[in-house]
């Protein structure tokens, strides 16, 4: 699935696909300090771009540390 295929505004299901993680594994990354959590009450959504540009940021990271 393309970047462009998800919701503007994902959800805990969403990054738990994108990511291949269960639920609650997903809500747990929601929590990590840097990642560009919205909570709306007590709903957690991120924007589509925000977590994809979060999520690249954490591959180069990864490749620094190697």
């Amino acid at each position: 699935m393309s970047r462009e295929s998800y919701p503007e505004i994902l959800d805990a299901q969403d990054i738990a696909q994108i990511m291949r993680v269960s639920l609650s594994k997903a809500y747990d990354l929601m929590e990590w300090q840097g990642f560009p959590l919205v909570r709306i009450g007590r709903n957690k959504r991120v924007g589509r771009e925000a977590f994809f540009e979060w999520l690249d940021r954490q591959a180069v990271k990864q490749k620094e540390a190697i």
